[in-house]
C-alpha cells in the first residue's frame, strides 16, 4: 500500500491476488414449487405470482 514506507509495500502478485477475486457470479435459480418455472430463491415467482405454495399477487391471464 504505502509507497513511502516499502517495507510494508504489498508485491504486485500479492496485489493482483486479492483483485483477482472481485469476479461475477451467475445468480441462483430455483424452481418455483407451484409452477415449475425458474426462479430466484426466497422471492414471488413472476411466472404464477405465488411464494411458498401461497397466492401472493393475483396473475390474471
Amino acid at each position: 500500500m504505502g509507497a513511502i514506507c516499502p517495507k510494508n509495500k504489498h508485491s504486485k502478485a500479492r496485489r493482483d491476488s486479492h483483485r483477482a477475486n472481485w469476479k461475477m457470479s451467475a445468480p441462483n435459480l430455483v424452481k418455483c414449487s407451484k409452477c415449475g418455472e425458474l426462479m430466484m430463491p426466497h422471492r414471488v415467482c413472476k411466472a404464477c405470482g405465488s411464494y411458498n405454495k401461497k397466492e401472493i399477487i393475483s396473475t390474471e391471464k
